[in-house]
Parts: C-alpha cells; sequence; structure tokens
C-alpha cells in the first residue's frame, strides 16, 4: 500500500483505502484473496477470507461470511452468520440474520426471512415476511407477516399483511389479500 501524507493519516485515521477493499471505521477484512468488499460497521465482513463483490453496512451484517459474492447486507445483524452465501440480498435489521449457505434470497424488512438457514430463491418483503423460513424454497411474500409461520414449504406466494401467515409446509399456494388463506 502507497504511503499515506500525515496530514491525511491523522485526519482520516478510519478510513483505509486499497486496490481490493474498502473499510470505513469498521472491521479488517480477514481477507486473503478477495476484491471489490465494502463495509462500515463494527464486525461488518469481519471473516472474509474469499469473496468478490459484497456489501455491509450495519453491526455484524455479513459478519461471518467466509466465502461469498455478490452478498448485500444493509442493517443490524443483516446476513450476520451466513458463511458461503452467493447472491443474496438483506435489508432491514436481522433480515436474513440465521441464514448460513442460502443463495438467492432477497429479504427487505425487519426480520423478514431471519430464521433462513438453507433455503434459497425465496423473497421476502415486509417485517416477519416469511420470519420462520427455514430451508423453504421458491416462495415469495409480500406483506407484514405473510407466510411468517413457513419453516419448509415451497413455491408459495402470499401477498398482503398476514396472508397464508398459519401456513408452515404448504406447497405451491397463492394467496392474495390480507389474512388471505390464514
Amino acid at each position: 500500500m502507497a504511503k499515506v501524507p500525515s496530514g491525511i493519516e491523522k485526519r482520516y485515521k478510519n478510513m483505509r483505502l486499497d486496490v481490493h477493499s474498502l473499510r470505513i471505521a469498521g472491521t479488517d477484512f480477514a481477507s486473503t484473496q478477495s476484491a471489490d468488499n465494502t463495509s462500515d460497521g463494527s464486525g461488518a465482513l469481519g471473516s472474509l477470507t474469499t469473496g468478490v463483490d459484497n456489501t455491509a453496512y450495519g453491526v455484524e451484517a455479513l459478519g461471518e461470511l467466509t466465502i461469498g459474492t455478490d452478498n448485500t447486507a444493509v442493517g443490524d445483524n443483516a446476513l450476520a452468520v451466513t458463511t458461503t452465501g452467493i447472491d443474496n440480498t438483506a435489508v432491514g435489521s436481522s433480515a436474513l440474520a440465521a441464514n448460513t449457505t442460502g443463495s438467492s434470497n432477497t429479504a427487505v424488512g425487519a426480520y423478514a426471512l431471519d430464521a433462513n438457514t438453507i433455503g434459497t430463491s425465496n423473497n421476502a418483503v415486509g417485517i416477519n415476511a416469511l420470519g420462520a423460513n427455514t430451508t423453504g424454497v421458491q416462495n415469495d411474500a409480500v406483506g407484514a407477516a405473510a407466510l411468517a409461520a413457513n419453516t419448509i414449504g415451497q413455491n408459495n406466494t402470499a401477498v398482503g399483511y398476514n396472508a397464508m401467515t398459519a401456513t408452515t409446509t404448504g406447497v405451491n399456494n397463492v394467496a392474495i389479500g390480507s389474512t388471505a388463506l390464514d
């Protein structure tokens, strides 16, 4: 890394910029083979060793990620325990918080998909949407608590406040409207 002039070093002592990563008053990367990663927040991207194009903002956001590509976490504990995920997006406090190896998931809203561990290709928008999902795949939930109790169900679509909120293992269901199929 090039030497930084002393005046700039003092003024920006918590900022480090190099060719492969950006760290802003957050965590030093453990990275050995990573590029184009960005983080801000205590513990954010703190375990990364091999990864490209990951973005983490918030305390422990993507904190356990060791190998991953194209993940985005915004919010405290968003994607906090993901170790090898790919193409996940979590926006909101604890969104996709328990995800370990699940990939291609999108969670927008506090606690959206927060219990998901290995489920893939799920989309949740709204507080606690798909909140209990652990291994379910290809589910879509839009609305607060939509499909909130789903754990292993697959190919379900719920749109509306509390839509399909009691379904735990359903397959190929569609519910549209507030409390539909509840």
